[in-house]
């Protein structure tokens, strides 16, 4: 008959050590697909919207009583929400410039900024297809669909496919359909 012994000092801190190592992985796999969220919408952050008004103060803080660093002065801007703090969302633009708008000012119409001078708009997602049109450095356009290395812009009447990496307001990873 044989005899069970005790498990040795040195197997149990193999053993402790394996298991704390899973779980470890586990807990690490799961943080790294994790999407951070508002605490007031639960929409991600960071995440794109546009200026709905003509002018938009940018205040210091996320309240009345903080100072308006400036203003912006562009309809359907794209801005990236970074924070959110009551009625507040903290945004930047596409130079880095930011601060604390009111939630009314911002809207979930998506646009971009052509970051790339008379960018050809091209009438399907394939760099030989014809050019329906330019776009210019700077030029605010609505965002349409996007699909792998393309997106399709609208600005002036004018529509077209363009490569994403010349645009700023979208990420490189983000799924439009």
């Amino acid at each position: 008959m044989s005899q069970a012994s005790a498990p040795s000092g040195s197997f149990m801190n193999r053993l402790f050590f394996r298991v704390s190592g899973a779980v470890l992985a586990v807990l690490i796999a799961g943080s790294v697909g994790a999407v951070e969220r508002g605490a007031v919408t639960k929409l991600p952050i960071p995440r794109f919207v546009s200026l709905k008004a003509s002018e938009g103060n940018v205040r210091r803080g996320p309240s009345l009583s903080h100072r308006i660093d400036w203003v912006f002065k562009r309809r359907n801007m794209p801005l990236e929400v970074t924070g959110e703090f009551g009625h507040w969302r903290r945004v930047r633009d596409r130079d880095g410039a930011g601060g604390w708008v009111h939630y009314t000012l911002l809207s979930g119409v998506r646009t971009v900024i052509v970051e790339e001078d008379m960018l050809p708009m091209l009438m399907k997602p394939d760099p030989a297809a014809p050019v329906n049109a330019h776009a210019e450095i700077g030029v605010v356009a609505r965002l349409g669909e996007c699909a792998g290395d393309w997106c399709r812009i609208t600005a002036d009447r004018q529509r077209g496919w363009v490569p994403r990496h010349a645009l700023w307001g979208v990420d490189a990873d983000e799924v439009r359909e």
